[in-house]
């Protein structure tokens, strides 16, 4: 009897249901926590549980040989910390803690895998123990429910439909926590959309090293990996929030990027991606840092031990262009390409900010294209974005401006960009890249290439209105026309009022 493949609706539906164990009792920013912590032990017990199954019947029921095998596989799961064990105690009065027990003894046993270079765990910020679960009685039946919920899934790779089904639940909840966390999420998930527009336009070669400075939970960096269109390429990632480095270290096992390197620290402060105490490069550098980030390190950065700030120094209340700096030195010099999510003030606002613009724009050239998106499209904030895509080594000093802010569907909550307008701006980009467009407009009321001199006129200003002329010439007003429409609209005006009139007299009025 062939088993019936479980697809990615199934599973979203079963984990989905599995959220409402803590919805209301606690933050939805804090209880991705939990339900992405159990998807993912649910995933390792199930896929070791049918790797030693296979080798049980390869070797004859040889247990001992079996599991010296095992340990050869992607993850070593002891006997207390699967699954299996924790729902036979789903009604121990000390579940909680043998839930916590289980995450210490699989880190323990994968230590190399799942730690940060310091040593921590990827488990260190979540405890199933905690008393913000509720009182006992109500944790544990909390708990329980948890555990009948997962039970409910098979996640053995050979019964799933495809190998991306766990990777996309994983991506689906983060998403959808994103949407009730409000503001909270903009710290740890950029719009799947977004995702994918900044994926496409900074596409990589294969063999490519690829790096998310902000890589919250890895979404936007295995985005970027997949557009490769092919295995050959390599993850790179720091994130400086200890939960959001966790929730990245678990995406990218469920996607199968064991070898993903993700560092938990600060980028500004501290970078961790280093070889040789230098920083390391890379082909391809991707980040949604946090808007106009307010001590960022301003008063660290004149000493900074990598000199990355010798353009200039960004002012202590803004930290875009500390971000953009920091980029812009770990991009490979040869052909290394740099894209960045940022507020529009990036792109005119002047002081030290101004002057670090100015600098690039005149002497380095690396700035390739500026893209207004629409408002409303991120979490936390209503106010529109744009993407800076900068390329190290070009042959051009043009800048393309594209204004595609007016471009989306209009959400209840929050507006989206459609797979059209995707394609609408990714295309015109690579028109540009590829040479087909000359100086001056290239789409009406869309885009706009500038040349040294148009930026220069411009004060080295890049607001986007300066280069792309949306503006929409109203209709012309045909006087005598409109005098005529009155004129007929007094008329029956005229004749309604001495009814009316006609009507009240013979009601006595």
């Amino acid at each position: 009897m062939e088993i019936k493949k479980i697809a990615q609706e199934d599973i979203n539906r079963t984990v989905w249901k599995a959220c409402d164990t803590f919805r209301g009792v606690i933050d939805p920013s804090q209880y991705k926590d939990y339900i992405l912590t159990m998807l993912f032990l649910k995933y390792v017990s199930d896929v070791y549980k049918s790797k030693l199954n296979d080798y049980l019947i390869k070797y004859n029921s040889d247990i001992e040989r079996s599991e010296r095998a095992m340990r050869h596989e992607r993850f070593v799961v002891p006997e207390k910390s699967s699954f299996d064990f924790l729902y036979k105690n789903r009604n121990a009065t000390n579940i909680g803690e043998l839930i916590d027990e289980a995450l210490a003894d699989l880190e323990d046993a994968n230590r190399e895998k799942m730690s940060s270079e310091d040593g921590s765990s990827i488990f260190r910020n979540i405890s199933f123990n905690s008393a913000n679960l509720g009182e006992p009685k109500e944790k544990n039946a909390r708990l329980k429910n948890l555990l009948q919920d997962f039970h409910e899934l098979d996640l053995d790779e050979s019964h799933l439909e495809n190998n991306d089904i766990i990777g996309d639940a994983y991506m689906y909840l983060v998403s959808t926590f994103a949407g009730e966390a409000g503001k909270k999420a903009g710290d740890f998930f950029t719009p799947a959309e977004v995702s994918t527009l900044l994926a496409k336009l900074t596409k990589s070669k294969p063999g490519a090293r690829i790096c998310d400075v902000t890589c919250g939970s890895g979404s936007l960096l295995i985005k970027a990996g997949k557009e490769v269109g092919n295995n050959n390429f390599s993850l790179y990632g720091q994130e400086v929030n200890g939960s959001t480095w966790a929730l990245a270290m678990m995406n990218m096992f469920l996607h199968g990027f064991d070898n993903a390197v993700i560092r938990w620290g600060d980028t500004l402060r501290n970078p961790k991606l280093k070889v040789n105490d230098k920083l390391m490069k890379f082909d391809t550098v991707v980040a949604n840092p946090p808007f106009s980030l307010d001590k960022w390190g301003a008063e660290e950065a004149a000493s900074d031990p990598f000199n990355r700030f010798w353009r200039g120094i960004p002012p202590k209340s803004k930290g875009d262009w500390a971000f953009i700096s920091h980029m812009l030195e770990v991009a490979d010099d040869n052909g290394g390409k740099v894209g960045v999510i940022i507020p529009h003030g990036v792109l005119f606002r002047g002081g030290s900010e101004g002057k670090i613009r100015q600098y690039i724009l005149e002497n380095e050239h690396t700035l390739e294209a500026v893209i207004g998106l629409p408002a409303n499209l991120f979490y936390g904030t209503g106010i529109p974005a744009a993407i800076a895509i900068f390329r190290k080594g070009r042959n051009s000093e043009n800048v393309l401006f594209i204004d595609a802010s007016r471009e989306y569907e209009n959400g209840k909550n929050q507006n989206k960009l459609r797979e059209k307008d995707i394609e609408h701006i990714v295309t015109t980009y690579q028109k540009f890249v590829d040479g087909e467009f000359t100086p001056g407009v290239a789409e009406d009321k869309y885009a706009f290439v500038a040349t040294p001199g148009d930026i220069r006129e411009n004060d080295f200003n890049l607001n986007i209105p300066r280069y792309v002329d949306t503006y929409e010439e109203e209709a012309e007003i045909d006087i005598p026309a409109v005098q005529k429409e009155i004129e007929q609209l007094e008329g029956e005006l005229a004749e309604v009022q001495a009814k009316m009139k006609e009507y009240l007299k013979q009601l006595g009025y």
